[in-house]
């Protein structure tokens, strides 16, 4: 148990993230997605992880499926893509890297990866750091629209409830495993101990790939970060995913503005492949999202490629 000392100043700086963390998802659903009872109930995303086997085996290998990893592996900065979460993973200090993976090892069996992980190799680190986006890619891209827009709606209800109730509201509801007893906020989680942010505040993050228990990283002259467990969004469990953008722009139209969302460089040809329309209809879609303000446009060698604006990024994940 984790007991988090909070003062008037922490109750005071009580937030959420505003969006997820791409980087850090991956961390989190590696392990999550490694436990039987997790992977039965997100069975889409368990097969990509089967049929991905070979580019994440590094990820597998070198992170424990259970337990305390290496607190790099979830940066606080590098929030506003996969890319930028990666180049804040390898830059950390080796120092950092081999106390932090050292501590992680504890009960891990050595292997020659691991401990070259252990001592900061630089090759190691690149092999996972493309293992990682090898995961993002392959396992977590098809629905990252999708899980964002679950966590704006979990975050949106906990803000309400937040208005209705109160911060004792908000901190008792957000899950059985965490409760507030003023001034401690009590974590059924990994870590034991007694700990203060020392007026930094507390940050939320609410991830359907948490695990039995919350989470908590601590790092000084930051605010506790504690991820909790929330539902996966339909789809991923097993539910029939409904088309949230389907009544608004038609089936296909909606499909490409998620698809000009996702990572990667996308060209008016690579839409029409991915979404099984012609290159024509793919154009013709294109154009009116452009002229909505939703997709922007620039030539790049004998190709036009295409992006969806911030305006059209935040209409597919709140759609």
């Amino acid at each position: 148990m984790l007991r988090l000392r909070l003062d008037h100043a922490d109750l005071a700086r009580v937030r959420f993230t505003d969006r997820l963390h791409p980087a850090s998802t991956v961390l989190l659903a590696s392990q999550a997605l490694r436990r039987p009872p997790v992977a039965a109930a997100l069975p889409e995303l368990a097969r990509r992880v089967a049929s991905s086997g070979a580019a994440l085996r590094p990820l597998h290998h070198l992170i424990p499926a259970q337990g305390p990893a290496p607190d790099f592996m979830t940066p606080w900065d590098g929030v506003t893509s996969i890319d930028d979460g990666l180049a804040v993973i390898r830059s950390t200090p080796l120092r950092q890297v081999r106390a932090e993976v050292s501590a992680a090892y504890a009960g891990t069996p050595v292997t020659i990866a691991r401990r070259r992980f252990a001592d900061a190799d630089p090759s190691v680190l690149d092999t996972l750091v493309t293992a990682i986006r090898a995961y993002f890619d392959q396992v977590l891209a098809p629905d990252w629209a999708a899980l964002t827009r679950t966590h704006r709606q979990v975050v949106g209800e906990a803000a309400a409830r937040y208005a209705r109730t109160g911060a004792e509201g908000l901190l008792n509801g957000l899950h059985p495993a965490i409760r507030w007893r003023s001034p401690v906020l009590e974590v059924d989680t990994w870590q034991d101990g007694d700990v203060r942010p020392a007026g930094h505040g507390l940050v939320l993050l609410p991830s359907p790939f948490t695990g039995p228990r919350p989470r908590v990283l601590l790092r000084p002259g930051r605010p506790a970060l504690v991820v909790y467990p929330v539902e996966a969004p339909a789809g991923l469990d097993g539910r029939p995913a409904a088309d949230p953008l389907a009544g608004l722009f038609g089936r296909t139209r909606g499909a490409v503005l998620v698809q000009v969302t996702r990572p990667g460089r996308h060209t008016t040809s690579s839409i029409a492949r991915l979404t099984g329309i012609s290159v024509s209809s793919s154009s013709e879609h294109l154009s009116a999202l452009r002229a909505a303000g939703l997709v922007s446009s620039r030539r790049d060698g004998g190709a036009i490629v295409h992006r969806a604006t911030a305006l059209g990024e935040g209409l597919a994940a709140s759609g």
